[in-house]
């Protein structure tokens, strides 16, 4: 896929996560890896409303190389994507279920989410790590987020929103609306005698989609 595919396709999943409520306003933001650098959302921008001219593009030592100035959280992707090198982007949201999650569970757990259904641990994992509570923006979380992401696909920043990698910018995608999804149904099911799947069921989807 090429450069310009990537950034139409960026701009389309963005659009499609915007008007399905799973980022308000200009909240969340997006990174994919290029063989030359890396594209990312601008800073202030809204993935409803992305131009693919205008997104950002950085040199592989994370310097602005053109577009629009990008997110003032590109330490967040910096984090992940030096952390799991086989990752082709990142998806940070503020998506309603998996920051809920995120405000009830404490900092260090690394199961918030059971394993309720097949397509969490086939598209998240068996780890959910929580990372303490940073203000936006505060650069100062990136070792502990790079010390997250290098044991986990996804992770969640207390009372602020997920952190989703993928191999590509469709499967960050996909794995960031399962874990919106599992986030509902784990909420959904609360203090109810649920039926988790066992280590076994989850070391068998892991060995076959891991």
């Amino acid at each position: 896929m090429t450069e310009s595919d990537l950034r139409d396709l960026l701009c389309e999943l963005g659009a499609s996560l915007f008007a399905r409520g799973y980022s308000v306003g200009s909240a969340g933001n997006i990174s994919v890896r290029l063989p030359d650098g890396y594209l990312m959302t601008p800073t202030n921008s809204s993935l409803g409303r992305l131009d693919p001219a205008r997104i950002s593009k950085l040199a592989p030592d994370w310097s602005h190389l053109g577009g629009d100035k990008p997110s003032k959280e590109v330490f967040l992707h910096r984090a992940v994507l030096t952390a799991r090198p086989e990752a082709g982007a990142v998806v940070h949201l503020h998506s309603t279920c998996a920051t809920a999650i995120g405000c009830l569970a404490a900092p260090g757990e690394d199961a918030p989410i059971p394993p309720l259904t097949p397509y969490f641990v086939m598209r998240v994992g068996r780890r959910l790590p929580i990372v303490p509570y940073y203000r936006p923006g505060d650069s100062a979380m990136e070792p502990a987020v790079h010390q997250a992401a290098l044991e986990a696909r996804a992770l969640l920043l207390a009372n602020h929103g997920p952190v989703v990698s993928g191999k590509t910018l469709v499967d960050a995608v996909y794995a960031a609306e399962e874990l919106e999804e599992s986030a509902k149904l784990a909420l959904m099911l609360r203090g109810m005698p649920a039926r988790e799947l066992t280590p076994a069921q989850v070391d068998d989807l892991l060995s076959t989609f891991g």
